[in-house]
């Protein structure tokens, strides 16, 4: 594992740690890999680079830039890195004490447009979110998962808040927090398809959605410690999105000892939802059909 801490504003201190251990050993047969992301298109040798997207972008925040970035993501225009999706396992011992290997396949950080060369982790809204992930086959994740794969990630960065402004929602913010990102990035180098996490608040799935209509439930950015700065909060409209969320995709495909079965299922599931869900059951395919 490689971890990144940040100190104040501007000191780094890295240690380096296994970097491979925990997200491939016990996983069996399973292999994620870029099978359960055939569903996005394949990027256009003539897409924009992320960088150039967002110039486009400057001047547009909320409803129009989520339109705008969820044209680029359906049209492919995301870096290759995350269609080789990582295992993560979320396994446990059940009630009456059946033991279950039970894995998830992510994306390996944010989601972003561009290049691998030249990406942005965009935060979106709600709406274009759950369209995103229902589009391509992917569900949100619930706060049991972002915590998982912060704890299982090979790369784990720390928060880099940035002043809470106004301004905290327009495209100049998240750029500048994306260039920050990067900058954490490059002075390990991990693998491409590295597991990153810490470095943004998650977009998740919750039953408190079911209630909190018109919302948008966040949680996470965890700090070195591993305790989250943001808990499961459903203050903010669906289409608020500021520079520091971040959109996760996990595979509506998961594993259970070894064989493929639909994630809906297990979150459903009265048994199996408690390892995955801190809040027992969630109809998650049609909750994230709701919500967009």
């Amino acid at each position: 594992m490689i971890r990144i801490a940040t100190f104040r504003r501007t000191a780094l201190a890295v240690q380096l740690m296994l970097s491979s251990f925990v997200a491939h050993q016990a996983h069996g047969a399973v292999n994620c890999g870029d099978t359960l992301s055939g569903a996005i298109p394949s990027r256009s040798a003539a897409a924009d680079p992320g960088s150039d997207v967002m110039a486009r972008l400057m001047s547009l925040g909320g409803a129009a830039r989520d339109a705008a970035v969820t044209d680029e993501v359906l049209s492919g225009n995301v870096p290759a890195a995350l269609r080789d999706l990582t295992p993560v396992t979320m396994g446990g011992t059940l009630a009456g004490g059946r033991t279950v290997d039970l894995v998830l396949c992510v994306t390996p950080d944010y989601l972003a447009v561009g290049s691998d060369a030249d990406h942005v982790r965009v935060p979106l809204g709600l709406p274009a979110a759950a369209r995103i992930a229902d589009t391509l086959g992917f569900f949100l994740p619930t706060t049991r998962m972002v915590d998982a794969i912060y704890s299982q990630a090979e790369l784990q960065l720390a928060p880099a808040p940035m002043k809470p402004t106004n301004q905290m929602t327009t495209t100049a913010y998240l750029l500048r927090h994306n260039d920050t990102v990067e900058g954490m990035v490059e002075r390990v180098m991990p693998p491409l398809a590295a597991l990153t996490a810490g470095q943004k608040k998650d977009v998740v799935l919750s039953n408190r959605l079911l209630s909190k209509r018109g919302k948008v439930a966040i949680y996470g950015w965890h700090r070195p410690n591993g305790r989250p700065i943001q808990p499961l909060s459903t203050v903010h409209g669906a289409y608020y999105a500021d520079y520091s969320h971040g959109i996760r995709l996990v595979s509506q495909t998961a594993f259970v000892d070894g064989e493929a079965v639909a994630l809906d299922e297990v979150l459903r599931d009265p048994e199996l939802a408690q390892l995955v869900s801190s809040e027992g059951p969630v109809n998650a395919a049609r909750l994230q059909a709701s919500l967009h």
